[in-house]
């Protein structure tokens, strides 16, 4: 049985899907500690607001309702 050298590809979408995670799991981590550090809600308010942003653009595709191919709607 022979190997192949070929490195398997993951799709992009899974990829991309990935990165975000790892994103989102490293902006709550940041959180945690800003937290415990007692630093201003202000620093708080805007990760959440990038992890909001993040979840509705990537996960809930709210992107794909502003763009242009709007087929079949006229």
């Amino acid at each position: 049985m022979e190997k192949s050298n070929e490195k398997p590809h993951g799709s992009p979408a899974l990829r991309r899907g990935v990165i975000v995670l790892i994103v989102l799991a490293v902006l709550t981590g940041i959180e945690y500690f800003l937290a415990v550090a007692e630093l201003p809600v202000f620093l708080l308010v805007l990760i959440a607001l990038a992890k909001a942003a993040a979840v509705l653009w990537y996960f809930m595709h709210v992107g794909k309702l502003f763009s242009a191919d709007e087929e079949g709607h006229e």
